[in-house]
């Protein structure tokens, strides 16, 4: 496949994973709609260091250190389905006491918590080692692994910024800020149930 075909189709599918609502979309979300839209863009940058770690892993080959070491396979997305729980059932605690404090002392946490949550996602080990199985040559020069991975982070950012800038407007975040907790409750749920799912699919294949 020639090297643009192979970019034009690594962005193609890339986009319609990134769009499909996950922990990342989620995690931006409930900041740019319960915070700032400041905060939601503090997460936006760490998901775009998480989407260049996955990218990079991606291309030197993670999918075929995971079929060598299935069990290593097996406990990272364990321990990300666990961090997901987790992040639930914080959330859905959290939405029955008073609402945290806003400022820039939040930034280093709303960093962490997008990192961690980019990080952890099993949707993100699983995605890139198929997509890069797919359409990325064993010979693929590295220049060529660079840009593809560049790209990903580029349409990754872009989208999540814009998720960010839109929940965050006014009339928008108002109106979310009014069922604050009932949208804690449900994002925290759907959290939890992303991770459950991860971990039922892990027993199924391991049973």
């Amino acid at each position: 496949m020639p090297p643009t075909s192979m970019l034009v189709s690594v962005a193609a599918m890339w986009l319609v994973a990134v769009v499909i609502p996950g922990p990342n979309f989620f995690v931006v979300a409930r900041m740019a709609a319960l915070r700032s839209r400041r905060a939601a863009l503090v997460v936006v940058g760490a998901l775009g260091i998480g989407s260049t770690v996955w990218g990079l892993a991606g291309f030197f080959g993670v999918h075929a250190l995971f079929a060598l070491a299935p069990r290593l396979y097996v406990a990272l997305r364990l321990i990300g389905a666990g961090y997901l729980v987790y992040i639930g059932v914080r959330i859905v605690w959290g939405s029955f006491g008073a609402p945290a404090g806003e400022g820039r002392a939040q930034d280093g946490a709303a960093f962490r918590l997008g990192l961690i949550t980019s990080l952890s996602n099993p949707k993100s080990a699983m995605l890139v080692g198929s997509l890069f199985t797919a359409v990325m040559p064993p010979d693929a020069a590295v220049s060529v692994g660079l840009v593809t991975v560049a790209e990903m982070v580029a349409i990754s950012v872009g989208w999540y910024a814009t998720v960010a800038c839109v929940i965050s407007a006014r009339p928008v975040a108002l109106l979310f800020q009014r069922g604050r907790r009932w949208i804690d409750r449900v994002a925290g749920v759907i959290f939890v149930g992303f991770g459950v799912r991860v971990v039922a699919g892990v027993v199924g294949v391991v049973g």
